[in-house]
C-alpha cells in the first residue's frame, strides 16, 4: 500500500519522460551553442543502460556532478548534429544540476554557412515508449521546433 501511494506520488511530480534541445547558431561566428535539458533521475538511468554494471550512482555521489568526460561522451552518443553531411563534434562547456534537472551547454564548430542540417536525438529514446525529445533550430533567419520520438527519433531541415 505504501509502495503505491509512493509511486502514485512520483508519477504526479515527474509525469512526463521529456527533453528540451536547442541549437542556436551564434552570428556572426562558426558556433553552434546546444543547449540541453532532461530530468535528472531520468538521465541516470539511461546512462546506467549504456555503461551497465559500470556506472553506479554511488560513484555519482562521491564526486558530487556528473563528470563532464562522461557527460560528453553521453551527450555526443545520443545527439547527433549533422550539418550538409559532416557530422559535427561538440564541446561540453557547463553542466547545471538543480533539483531534478540537469541542463548542459555545448559549443559546436561550423566549416561553413550550413545549408542542411540533421538532428537525431536518441536520448532515453531506448528506455521509455513516450519519451518525447523536444528540439528547437535557430539558424539565421530559420527556426522551427520539432519532437522527436523512439519512433521519429531524427530530422533534417534545409536551411536555403
Amino acid at each position: 500500500m505504501l509502495k503505491a501511494l509512493v509511486l502514485s506520488i512520483w508519477f504526479v511530480f515527474h509525469p512526463v519522460h521529456v527533453t528540451l534541445t536547442s541549437i542556436d547558431h551564434v552570428r556572426n561566428t562558426d558556433s553552434l551553442k546546444v543547449f540541453v535539458r532532461m530530468y535528472y533521475d531520468d538521465f541516470l538511468q539511461d546512462y546506467s543502460l549504456s555503461e551497465g554494471e559500470n556506472f553506479t550512482e554511488k560513484k555519482l555521489q562521491k564526486s558530487g556532478t556528473f563528470p563532464y568526460d562522461l557527460m560528453n561522451n553521453y551527450l555526443e552518443e545520443k545527439v547527433n548534429i549533422i550539418v550538409d553531411n559532416k557530422q559535427l563534434k561538440g564541446k561540453l562547456l557547463n553542466i547545471e544540476q538543480e533539483d531534478n534537472e540537469i541542463r548542459t551547454n555545448l559549443l559546436y564548430r561550423l566549416d561553413n554557412k550550413p545549408k542542411v542540417i540533421t538532428v537525431r536525438n536518441l536520448i532515453m529514446t531506448g528506455l521509455y515508449t513516450d519519451q518525447a525529445n523536444m528540439t528547437i533550430i535557430r539558424i539565421n533567419n530559420f527556426e522551427e521546433g520539432v519532437m522527436l520520438t523512439p519512433l521519429k527519433t531524427e530530422e533534417t531541415f534545409s536551411l536555403k
